[in-house]
C-alpha cells in the first residue's frame, strides 16, 4: 500500500542476504527460516552439550554407552543495526524456542514487536508473552472486547451423557477401572494422550447418546434464537460417526415430540417447576418442530492417504467451500439455510469466522492456546446474540477452567464464565426492574394499570426498558434450566406491562429487540393470552371504536392517560401535513392538561370533547381553498406573516396560495424530483420570487417561507400529484 518493494525470504540463505543489506527493505519471512536442517557452507557455532543422557540398556545389565542430545544451531550475527524493526504476528509457541533466540542472535540490536491473541506459556516457569518480548505497548483484553461490543461473553456448561461401553459400565467407570493403579496425575496424563480412551470416545453407542443429548440441548437453547452449532470430536472417525448419529437423533427426537402429552402445555409455572429438564427441553423444541424437521448436519475433516471411500464426502475441499467457505451454507442464518450443526476434529478451530455460530460442543480435551482459539469461534457478534456457549462433554466439569489457569488472569479474564455464575446476575436484574414499581408503593406488578400509569414519564420509561432488557437477556441465558422458572411469571407480566406502556404512550422505543426468541415467545404468548395482539398497533383516535375501547379501561386516570397519548401520537403523526393547524391543537392540548391537572374524571371528559375536535381537522370555509392540499399552505403563510390579517390581505394570500400550489404540483410530479437537488433549488427560487413579486412577506422572511413550503410539498407529495 505504501508503494515500497516487499521481499519474500522463502529460504534461510535468502533471508540472511536480505538482512545483511544496509538499504531500507521490507522483508516477509516465516520464523522457521531461523533454523538449519542441512549442512551449509557458512560456519555456525555448535555449543558444547551440558547434558549427557544414558542410553537404554538391556534388562538386567548396566548401560555403559552415552547418547548426546541434538546439537542446536546458533546463528551468526547478520546485522548490528539499531534501525531494524521485527514485527511478529502470532507471537506465541514458536517464540519460546531456539527460533526466537536465533532472531535475537542474528539481529542483536533490533526492536521487536509481537502481536498475539493467545499469550505464550512456556517451560517450567510458564514464561508469558511480555516476558519474552518486553513491556506491553497496548493491551486489548477479552473483557474489554466484551465491554466494547466487539465480542460476546462465552458461558461454560458441563454436561454428561452416560452410555454403557462394556459390561454395563459407563465411560467414567470403565476408565477408573482400567487405570485404577495409577495416580490422579498419571490418569489425567493418560486421558490427555487418549490411548484406549480414544477408542471409547469413538464408540458408536456413546456417540449416539451424546448426539441425542446435544441435539435436544440445541433445539431447546440455541435453535429458538436462530443460531447454529459446532461439535468438536476426538478423531476424524468420531466426527463421521457423529454425523450419522445426528441424523438418527433428529428422527428420534421428532418422534418423541409427537408423543409428548399436550396437557403439559396447560401446566402453570409452579407445576412446570417440578418437570425434569428433558421434558421442559422437549416442550420448547415442540414449538419449533417445523424448523427441526429441516435441520441438516455436516462432518468436515481433513483428508489423508488411504482414506476409505466413505470419508470422501467429508474430506472433499470443494464441498468444504460450499459448506463453510466465504459464502458457505453454515454462515447463513438458520432461516435461510438449514445446515445447523458442523462436526470437526481439528479443522475450523482457528481463523474460522461464523457469527451465526453460538454454541460449541466439546468432546475432546483441549488446553492452552488451542482452547482459547477454539472457543473464540462462538464469541463473534451478531444481532440478537447476547453470548456464546461452550458445552463440555469430555467428562470433568472444571477441565476448561483448569486449562486456562496457566495464563495471566488479566489476559484471559472473562474468557469463560460458568453458566451458574449467571444466576446471581439474574436475581439482581430481576430485583432492579421490580424496584421501579416497589419504590412508589406498587408491591404487586399484577396491577398492570398502576404500573403503566407510573411509566408516564419518558425518562422513567427509558430506565424501565433498560432494566427490563437486562433482565430478559439474563433469562434468555438461563432458560430453559429449572433455575429460571421462579422468574418466568414476572417476566411475562413485565413483558405485558412493557407492551401496554408502548401502546398507551405510543412509544416505539419500548421494544425488546435483541433479546432471544425464547424470551420473546414467552412474552408474546402471555400478551396474546391477555387479549392483545403484539402485531397490531394501538388503536387510533380516528378509529370508530376508539371511545368504546377507552371505556373498557377501569380507572379514570388510565382512561385520561390513554386519550392524552393517543392525541399526542395523532398530532405528531400528522404534524408535517399541516404544521400550522397541529401546532394550534398541541397548544390547546397543553392548556387542557394544565387546567385539569390530576382531576382525572374531569380531564377524561374534556379530552373526549377535544378528540372530536381533533378528528374534524380542517373543514371547508369561505376561502374556498381545499382543506387537505391548499389550506395547509395558507396556514404557514399566515403564521409567517405574524400579524392580524385584513380581509383584503387574506384574499390576496388565498389567490397566491392557489397559484403557488398549482405550480408546485406540476414541478414535483417530475420523476425523481426529490432526488434532484438542482430541480428543488429552481422551485425554491421560484417560490421566493413569487412571494416577493406579490409583496406577501418582508424580504427577511421569504427564504424561510420557501423552505417551509418545500417541506410541506414533500409531506403532501402523494396527495398533490394524484389530485
Amino acid at each position: 500500500m505504501t508503494g515500497e518493494t516487499v521481499y519474500h525470504a522463502d529460504s534461510r540463505d535468502i533471508l540472511a542476504e536480505l538482512m545483511k543489506e544496509t538499504s531500507s527493505n521490507i522483508v516477509f519471512t516465516m520464523v522457521q527460516k531461523y533454523q538449519d536442517q542441512e549442512t551449509r557452507e557458512e560456519k555456525y557455532e555448535f555449543p558444547e552439550p551440558r547434558i549427557l543422557k544414558k542410553a537404554a540398556a538391556p534388562s538386567g545389565k548396566e548401560g555403559t554407552e552415552y547418547r548426546l542430545p541434538a546439537k542446536p544451531v546458533l546463528f551468526p550475527v547478520w546485522n548490528l543495526s539499531e534501525k531494524i524493526l521485527v514485527l511478529v504476528d502470532e507471537a506465541h509457541r514458536s517464540h519460546t524456542s531456539m527460533l526466537h533466540a536465533n532472531i535475537l542472535r542474528a539481529l542483536p540490536n533490533c526492536t521487536m514487536i509481537g502481536f498475539t491473541g493467545t499469550p505464550i506459556i512456556a517451560g517450567r516457569n510458564r514464561k508469558r508473552t511480555h516476558e519474552i518480548f518486553g513491556d506491553y505497548i497496548d493491551r486489548y483484553t477479552i473483557e474489554q472486547s466484551q465491554e466494547d461490543g466487539s465480542t460476546v461473553k462465552i458461558l461454560y456448561e458441563g454436561r454428561k451423557a452416560e452410555a454403557q461401553v462394556e459390561d454395563g459400565r459407563t465411560l467414567d467407570q470403565f476408565f477408573d477401572d482400567m487405570f485404577r493403579s495409577h495416580t490422579d496425575e498419571e490418569r489425567e496424563a493418560i486421558r490427555r494422550k487418549y490411548g484406549t480412551v480414544q477408542n471409547i470416545l469413538e464408540a458408536k453407542d456413546l456417540i449416539q447418546v451424546k448426539a441425542e443429548d446435544m441435539l435436544l440441548h440445541y433445539a431447546a437453547n440455541i435453535m429458538p434464537n436462530g443460531f447454529k452449532a459446532q461439535v468438536v470430536s476426538v478423531s476424524r472417525l468420531a466426527a463421521i460417526r457423529y454425523y450419522e448419529a445426528f441424523k438418527k437423533a433428529k428422527t428420534k427426537l421428532l418422534k418423541r415430540l409427537d408423543l409428548l402429552d399436550p396437557k403439559l402445555f396447560d401446566l402453570s409455572e409452579d407445576e412446570q417447576k417440578d418437570l425434569d429438564e428433558e421434558t421442559r427441553f422437549l416442550m420448547i423444541a415442540t414449538k419449533k418442530k417445523e424448523v427441526l424437521e429441516k435441520l441438516e448436519f455436516a462432518a468436515i475433516i481433513s483428508g489423508e492417504h488411504n482414506d476409505p471411500p466413505s470419508y470422501k464426502e467429508h474430506t472433499d475441499k470443494t464441498n468444504h467451500e460450499i459448506l463453510v467457505g466465504k459464502n458457505g451454507r453454515f454462515k447463513k442464518p438458520l432461516g435461510e439455510d438449514p445446515l445447523a450443526v458442523i462436526i470437526v476434529k481439528s479443522m475450523l478451530l482457528v481463523g474460522f469466522d461464523a457469527p451465526v455460530e453460538q454454541v460449541m460442543y466439546l468432546d475432546r480435551f483441549m488446553e492452552g492456546h488451542e482452547l482459547l482459539q477454539a472457543i473464540a469461534r462462538v464469541n463473534r457478534c451478531r444481532k440478537g446474540k447476547t453470548r456464546g456457549l461452550v458445552v463440555d462433554y469430555f467428562g470433568v466439569g472444571q477441565r476448561l477452567t483448569e486449562a486456562l489457569a496457566m495464563y495471566s488472569q488479566e489476559d484471559i479474564k472473562g474468557a469463560l464464565v460458568n453458566i451458574k455464575d449467571e444466576l446471581p446476575k439474574l436475581d439482581d436484574r430481576h430485583r432492579r426492574v421490580l424496584e421501579i414499581f416497589r419504590s412508589v408503593g406498587i408491591v404487586d406488578i399484577a396491577d398492570v394499570d398502576a404500573c403503566v400509569d407510573h411509566l408516564r414519564d419518558v425518562k422513567l420509561r427509558a430506565d424501565f426498558l433498560e432494566r427490563f432488557k437486562e433482565f430478559a437477556e439474563s433469562m434468555d441465558v438461563v432458560l430453559p434450566r429449572p433455575e429460571a422458572l421462579p422468574y418466568v411469571y414476572d417476566l411475562k407480566l413485565l413483558g405485558f406491562i412493557n407492551k401496554a406502556a408502548a401502546n398507551r404512550y405510543r412509544d416505539e422505543r419500548l421494544n425488546i429487540a435483541g433479546v432471544g426468541n425464547k424470551v420473546r415467545q414467552l412474552i408474546d404468548e402471555h400478551i396474546v393470552a391477555r387479549g392483545v395482539d403484539p402485531k397490531i398497533p394501538p388503536i387510533s383516535i380516528l378509529d370508530k371504536d376508539f371511545e368504546k375501547e377507552v371505556g373498557t379501561i377501569k380507572s379514570q386516570k388510565s382512561q385520561a392517560l390513554e386519550m392524552e397519548h393517543a392525541i399526542r401520537f395523532h398530532l405528531d403523526k400528522y404534524f408535517n401535513e399541516d404544521p400550522a393547524l397541529y401546532k394550534k391543537l398541541s397548544v390547546r392540548l397543553k392548556e387542557i392538561l394544565d387546567a385539569f391537572g390530576e382531576n382525572w374524571e374531569a380531564l377524561a371528559k374534556e379530552l373526549r370533547k377535544f378528540i372530536r375536535e381533533v378528528k374534524k381537522g380542517r373543514e371547508e370555509n369561505w376561502s374556498g381553498l381545499d382543506p387537505k392540499m391548499q389550506a395547509p399552505f395558507l396556514g404557514i403563510l399566515s403564521e409567517e406573516y405574524g400579524k392580524k390579517i385584513s380581509d383584503q390581505k387574506l384574499k390576496g394570500f388565498c389567490e397566491a396560495v392557489v397559484e403557488i400550489v398549482e405550480h408546485v404540483r406540476q414541478e414535483i410530479a417530475v420523476v425523481d424530483f426529490w432526488r434532484n437537488r438542482h430541480a428543488q433549488n429552481l422551485l425554491r427560487t421560484w417560490i421566493i420570487n413569487e412571494v416577493d413579486n406579490r409583496n406577501l412577506l418582508p424580504f427577511e422572511k421569504q427564504e424561510r417561507l420557501a423552505d417551509r413550503f418545500m417541506e410541506l410539498a414533500k409531506a403532501l407529495h402523494v396527495r398533490l400529484v394524484r389530485s
